[in-house]
């Protein structure tokens, strides 16, 4: 048996994360690369979001006082 050399496309399942100016690319856990974000590159985010700093942050309506029997609960909605 003789082993051939293939090229996967895997574009669909890369991920990009924001740190220090740059996008570092992931294939699942692994960084693959990164790419370099342009001084003055403008982000545009959708309506529920903005970018502050280098950072992005989601616009949430959450209680101000939420009841105790609620406060414990997994995310299936057990307590």
């Amino acid at each position: 048996m003789s082993l051939k050399q293939q090229k996967i496309d895997v574009t669909d399942r890369v991920v990009g994360k924001l740190k220090n100016g740059e996008i570092e690319l992931f294939l699942e856990n692994e960084r693959i690369g990164k790419m370099t974000i342009p001084t003055g590159c403008q982000i545009e985010l959708d309506h529920h979001f903005e970018g502050n700093q280098e950072k992005i942050y989601q616009h949430v309506t959450a209680p101000t006082d939420p009841e105790p029997r609620y406060t414990d609960c997994d995310e299936g909605g057990w307590c």
